[in-house]
């Protein structure tokens, strides 16, 4: 027997880990056309058509059913899970996963990651960790519910675009924003999205990632890191690391780095960079 995990496609993981998770893809609609996250729907093809439509796309949580199938695949090779959904307060995901797993008592281990992208990536690496080191699911889940409070994802918006057409912010905002050369520094607090502040220009909002990491009680990198970019140009995030080298030197020999993807993607546009890591326990 051995333990599965089980991701929604809003999560974001590194790359060279991603074979190690299934996921249930989330729809996509870009008007009347539906796509699969990540089964007929790449995140090159979907940036692509972010910016070339008028019309900004959604997104729908993943029903019982689609996990259904899974759970149901994973049990009959003998194997259990941990399941590591996008916050609730985010998606009815967690929900449809939960329903779902009632049918499968003592094999499928429900975990609401009270995070999103990134965020759920780090996660889902420290998943792995465990159970590479011969925890159950059950064991594993419950050390990630243990955990996942610390975990923080800290972003800056390069554009107020998409954040205006989908109604997170008004236009006289965000036209002031844009003449000004805002670029906002977000995070995932409680499960839910928050603005933490706005910087003029580039250099600014990096300053301000970086002190609210420091608030945060500064990166665990006992623990996973993982930092992630949106759209298909990560020269930003290079430069990112780069000119705030200071951050990682002498404490990580490499960074982990996701594409992230259509969920997110969707209300932030191309060109947004952020960082996801626990928290110092102090």
């Amino acid at each position: 027997m051995s333990v599965r995990i089980i991701l929604d496609s809003s999560a974001d993981v590194a790359e060279g880990i991603k074979k190690n998770f299934k996921f249930v893809p989330l729809p996509v609609f870009f008007g009347e056309k539906r796509y699969e996250d990540g089964v007929n729907l790449s995140h090159a093809e979907f940036y692509k058509m972010l910016a070339e439509s008028s019309v900004l796309p959604t997104t729908s949580q993943a029903t019982p059913f689609d996990y259904s199938k899974v759970y149901k695949e994973t049990v009959e090779a003998g194997d259990e899970a941990v399941v590591i959904t996008l916050s609730k307060k985010l998606s009815g995901t967690y929900q449809s996963a939960s329903v779902a797993a009632r049918d499968y008592p003592g094999k499928i281990f429900v975990v609401d990651s009270e995070t999103v992208t990134i965020g759920t990536g780090v996660l889902s690496a420290y998943a792995l960790k465990l159970i590479g080191e011969g925890l159950s699911a059950k064991e594993t889940a419950e050390e990630i519910e243990a955990k996942k409070g610390r975990v923080r994802i800290v972003a800056r918006v390069e554009t107020l675009e998409y954040l205006k057409r989908g109604g997170r912010i008004s236009r006289t905002v965000a036209f002031a924003g844009e003449l000004l050369s805002f670029k906002p520094v977000i995070a995932v607090e409680g499960g839910e999205v928050v603005l933490l502040g706005k910087a003029r220009g580039a250099k600014q909002s990096n300053n301000l990632l970086e002190q609210e990491i420091a608030k945060s009680g500064g990166v665990d990198f006992s623990m996973p890191v993982l930092l992630g970019y949106t759209g298909t140009d990560d020269s930003v995030l290079k430069s990112y690391i780069s000119d705030f080298s200071h951050l990682w030197t002498g404490h990580a020999d490499s960074l982990d780095i996701a594409e992230i993807g259509c969920l997110v993607g969707t209300h932030v546009g191309p060109g947004a960079i952020g960082a996801a890591y626990f928290a110092a326990d102090r």
